[in-house]
């Protein structure tokens, strides 16, 4: 129940389902106190506003994305973890695996090992069958790497785990059972701070290893490139929305796995 209600609560201090508890709230006002009625509905503006801002999206992402830039090349680790949220499973019409929003992960990961950064890769991830279903992402990742040119012989599955917590704590047995220590954690720049910080909490010697930039120098710097990119960034854009919301997801979920003693 844990992993249901992680997802659900959440979803009503998000962005837009802020704005849609704002606006029901607006509905039952007007018939008890109409003249307060503007007052949630211009709360509500301002979260689209906001949240649909170019520049303030931008920012919430860059705080997390860009607090664990690689320096230079990466060390060599015993391996790589790849976090799940990468892959589609085949799913009529869908007739092979398909890549996702944050399919660097796995691509990133495959990367690394051809540069003999690590000689395994941890393929970590189950699925919650209320949400996408069909067999363990673990499964799909190695059909996958093995497709772009990873050898089945070094990929081992992580099959069990729903959240990054289970990953991690999984993970651990993995690495205990065969005595492996250092690993290059790969999962999307935004997840990183939470990754690695639940994974350290672990005592799993972990280096970042992100990818999947959503900001990067040249956006930031087309922001305010003209007056005509300043009106555009100003005006709310469902992207930098989307956006925002994946940022505002990992700073409630830093705190909901403080809370449990998970970071």
């Amino acid at each position: 129940m844990f992993v249901y209600f992680s997802k659900l609560l959440p979803l009503f201090l998000y962005p837009l389902g802020f704005t849609c508890v704002l606006l029901a709230i607006a509905l039952l006002i007007h018939w008890f106190r109409p003249r307060w009625t503007p007052i949630p509905i211009i709360l509500a503006l301002l979260v689209l506003l906001l949240a649909g801002n170019g520049w303030v999206s931008n920012a919430i992402v860059k705080s997390l994305e860009w607090k664990y830039l690689p320096d230079g090349q990466l060390p060599k680790a015993d391996v790589i973890v790849l976090l799940g949220g990468s892959l589609r499973p085949i799913s009529p019409p869908r007739s092979t695996v398909e890549v996702s929003e944050q399919g660097d992960r796995a691509l990133f990961a495959a990367h690394l090992y051809r540069e003999e950064r690590a000689p395994f890769i941890i393929a970590s991830g189950g699925r919650v069958q209320w949400r996408g279903g069909g067999p363990p992402e673990a499964a799909d990742t190695e059909q996958f790497l093995e497709a772009i040119g990873v050898p089945a012989s070094a990929i081992i599955q992580e099959p069990d785990s729903l959240n990054t917590y289970e990953n991690a704590v999984n993970v651990a047995k993995i690495l205990k059972q065969r005595k492996m220590k250092r690993v290059l954690l790969v999962t999307s720049a935004l997840h990183m701070p939470r990754s690695l910080a639940i994974f350290r909490k672990q005592n799993i010697e972990a280096i970042p290893a992100p990818t999947d930039f959503l900001v990067t120098e040249q956006l930031l710097q087309e922001t305010s490139s003209s007056a005509k990119a300043i009106l555009l960034n100003f005006i709310p854009d469902v992207d930098r929305l989307e956006r925002a919301t994946k940022a505002i997801k990992e700073y409630i979920g830093f705190v909901i796995y403080w809370l449990r003693g998970w970071i």
